[in-house]
């Protein structure tokens, strides 16, 4: 019984999979790659200072977080500054 519904489920998850695709996940257009990469770095150093051992490792990888925070902070701020500018020469 156990292997005929693991026979059921790959084929019908190959087929989903062969003709839906996979699911993408959109990102708002405003928001450069750049910025996205910022962001998955960002996310991997809070990772790593929750799978930190020793306070002193853990406080070597919080001022990385803090540091890679900032960046990505002064990247979306920039996209959303140069955004409001160019709808304000648009709309003129």
């Amino acid at each position: 019984m156990e292997d005929n519904w693991k026979g059921i489920k790959e084929a019908l998850t190959s087929t989903c999979q062969e003709v839906l695709g996979l699911t993408k996940y959109h990102h708002k257009v405003w928001i450069s790659t750049e910025t996205l990469d910022k962001i998955k770095e960002r996310k991997n150093k809070k990772a790593t200072i929750n799978n930190s051992r020793t306070r002193a490792e853990k406080l070597q990888t919080q001022a990385e977080y803090i540091e890679a925070n900032k960046q990505v902070k002064k990247s979306r701020q920039e996209e959303i500054r140069g955004r409001t500018n160019n709808d304000v020469r648009k709309s003129c």
